[in-house]
């Protein structure tokens, strides 16, 4: 009779233990979605609308590219457009987690785009400045997209 309460007392511990792992209370709340709070939104759109600025810029810089006038693309990049990392990394660490890390690879893919749109003024490359401000485009819209709208 000891013998079969011994094993009964263990076959009962096994049962609570696995009761107790699949009661986990942090598993049995839902999973919230995170969304965006409406002064999120404010914030980040302030953010936005001095990369919009920058943004509505770039055909004078498509201008000087056609002109070829490589002195001041390099002046235009490294003045109107010389706070571009700033304000892409202020709106990509107001965005939701998930978002972030494409934010970031973009923004960075814009930061080299305009390197090497600096690099191709300073060899006078026609070809690789129009190639490169058109990367830098893109970029910037799919950086865009990326925002959320009010």
């Amino acid at each position: 009779m000891t013998k079969y309460r011994s094993i009964l007392a263990f076959v009962f511990a096994i049962v609570a233990v696995f009761l107790i792992g699949l009661g986990n209370p942090a598993a049995a709340k839902p999973v919230k979605k995170l969304t965006y709070t409406a002064a999120q939104i404010s914030d980040i759109q302030g953010y936005a609308s001095e990369l919009t600025a920058m943004r509505d810029r770039l055909p004078e810089l498509a201008e000087l590219i056609q002109n070829k006038d490589w002195t001041f693309v390099r002046n235009f990049i490294h003045g109107p457009l010389g706070e571009i990392r700033v304000k892409l990394s202020q709106v990509t660490r107001n965005l939701l987690p998930d978002t972030q890390k494409k934010a970031r690879e973009i923004a960075k893919d814009i930061a080299d785009d305009l390197v090497d749109l600096d690099q191709a003024a300073a060899a006078s490359d026609y070809k690789l400045a129009v190639r490169y401000y058109g990367e830098a485009t893109q970029d910037l819209d799919a950086f865009f997209a990326l925002i959320p709208q009010g």
